[in-house]
């Protein structure tokens, strides 16, 4: 019988931190606290309206918030979360993996937490291929990357 993950709060990178459209869906009214946080060895990579994480070089760094859902709902925060993320533990062919790393927070806490990086199969792509998000911070990257940002509206025509 497989045991039970840890219930370790959440480090979230792109859709599912607070004010993202995933954050309302998943997170809204089921968190005991959020805090800016930030992981090292971590790489942050472009994706279609949402970012993967990649484990990266020691130095790397990807800025995010650190979720603790209430105790109440933590095991259903994850179940909803592994399912937004397309992940099945111990599956293969997942999307994204649910792994322990540290988490710094602001006040120089160190907290190990649930992070979801892309599986490694989609890392080799990403690392041969993808686009880095600058300074790894996804709400913070030029909007030239964006890939949520509004449609331009097309100009109207001259004269």
């Amino acid at each position: 019988m497989p045991t039970e993950p840890e219930r370790l709060p959440f480090f979230v990178y792109g859709t599912l931190r607070p004010g993202q459209a995933n954050h309302a869906r998943c997170l809204r009214g089921r968190t005991a606290g959020e805090e800016s946080a930030l992981v090292r060895g971590v790489l942050l990579y472009e994706g279609p309206g949402y970012p993967y994480a990649v484990r990266g070089p020691a130095e790397a760094v990807v800025h995010g918030d650190l979720i603790q859902p209430r105790e109440a709902v933590h095991d259903a925060v994850r179940a909803a979360l592994d399912r937004l993320e397309g992940h099945v533990p111990g599956a293969p062919g997942n999307l994204y993996e649910r792994v322990a790393l540290r988490a710094e927070c602001a006040d120089g806490r160190s907290v190990r937490a649930w992070v979801y990086v892309a599986a490694e199969p989609l890392a080799r792509r990403l690392r041969a291929t993808g686009t880095p998000v600058p300074g790894g911070d996804w709400l913070r990257r030029p909007r030239v990357h964006r890939t949520d940002a509004p449609s331009a509206r097309p100009a109207p025509p001259p004269g």
